[in-house]
């Protein structure tokens, strides 16, 4: 089959869909693989590297004879009306917010695949590219909140006196929150954090943090955080406004999949905190978990740093690419021996498959998706 990469030029992302370790994994099994020049040059790939493995470097962008593209994003409008029918896409299609792109899909007989569908289960975890990106976004959080803090995160004893730690909390202790955690312990933090779910407590205290839990109050199961209830909300506010005056970091990270991020720290909870403290907010994207936060803007509040990236991902592209790329390869292997199996795919069974397959010889194939196009009409 024939490959093809695709610069990330439309997103202003630096990572690449496939580096040269998997392109020659690729060329191994005998698959052409194209490279757009420069693919991967922001994550520290070169043109050369990618030859060495095996690809081939496109100077012009063509989709003629693709079967297969593979993307870091959703592919832009012009892209997909390029394509020829029974060409695959596999790359996340966030279509909670680009949901026109069912349509064009659709009409232009194309099978599509959404990897930001993947289901979080152990079966599917070599493929799941939302754990792999926040696992490196909660790291990075970490170190360019040290970065910005006008002090040190660990306890020092010096000959001229003693450094206290610094304070640190996680607001969210998904896959990003966890690794936030992880990092603070390991430059010496003190490190709290909080979240919604019963699940979350055992697993933040193993990690050597305190959990902040809300006492005779609701949990909510499963993988996912929820909306609480609003006598959740006024206990969570209350136990929140009692520890918010002792940080000096705050990593904020709790989402609902195809909804609006829950504000957490309501403007109130900012006028009690330290002055030249720091919050680095990884759910702007989807509005954020801060009252002032602004997608991709550092903004100042009451002596609060509130800082939010366009793409936190920008700032470590070469390891991002290396563990989107693993993810990419192992859907693909996943899906061509499902299909050696049954070549209409649309009739397998399988819980990944018909979680991630979207669009399939101009018929519209996941009922969810289906049901937001409905509801955004």
């Amino acid at each position: 089959m024939n490959l093809l990469v695709l610069k990330e030029i439309d997103f202003l992302d630096y990572r690449v869909a496939v580096t040269p370790e998997i392109g020659k994994r690729f060329t191994e099994l005998g698959h052409l693989v194209l490279i757009e020049t420069e693919a991967g040059i922001r994550s520290g790939f070169s043109n050369h590297d990618y030859v060495s493995a095996g690809c081939e470097i496109m100077f012009n962008r063509c989709f003629t004879d693709i079967d297969i593209v593979f993307s870091v994003n959703p592919l832009p409008a012009d892209c997909i009306r390029s394509l020829a029918p029974s060409t695959v896409v596999i790359s996340p299609q966030d279509l909670f917010s680009r949901v026109e792109n069912l349509t064009l899909l659709t009409e232009m007989r194309v099978t599509s695949y959404a990897l930001d569908l993947i289901p979080r289960t152990t079966r599917a975890q070599y493929m799941d590219i939302l754990s792999s990106q926040a696992n490196l976004a909660g790291y990075k959080a970490v170190i360019e909140a040290a970065h910005l803090l006008n002090r040190a995160l660990p306890l020092m004893m010096t000959t001229a006196g003693t450094i206290p730690a610094a304070k640190v909390l996680v607001i969210g202790a998904g896959v990003a929150g966890l690794q936030a955690i992880a990092t603070a312990k390991r430059l010496g933090a003190i490190v709290s954090a909080f979240d919604v779910r019963a699940a979350a407590k055992e697993q933040v205290e193993s990690l050597g943090a305190k959990f902040i839990d809300i006492e005779n109050a609701e949990r909510t199961d499963g993988v996912y955080a929820k909306r609480m209830t609003s006598y959740y909300k006024k206990m969570q506010e209350k136990k929140l406004l009692s520890v918010l005056s002792h940080q000096d970091i705050i990593i904020t990270t709790a989402q609902i999949p195809g909804k609006k991020a829950p504000v957490i720290l309501e403007a109130e909870m900012i006028k009690v905190m330290k002055t030249d403290s720091i919050i680095i907010d990884l759910a702007s994207k989807s509005g954020g978990n801060c009252a002032f936060t602004k997608h991709g803007k550092t903004v100042e509040m009451d002596g609060v740093t509130i800082v939010s990236f366009d793409n936190i991902l920008n700032l470590i592209p070469h390891d991002a690419s290396r563990l989107f790329a693993k993810n990419i390869f192992a859907f693909f292997e996943f899906l061509t021996q499902k299909m050696e199996e049954n070549p209409d795919i649309s009739t397998i069974e399988d819980e990944i498959i018909k979680a991630t397959l979207l669009t399939y010889n101009g018929r519209l194939m996941n009922a969810q998706m289906g049901r937001l196009q409905r509801n955004q009409c």
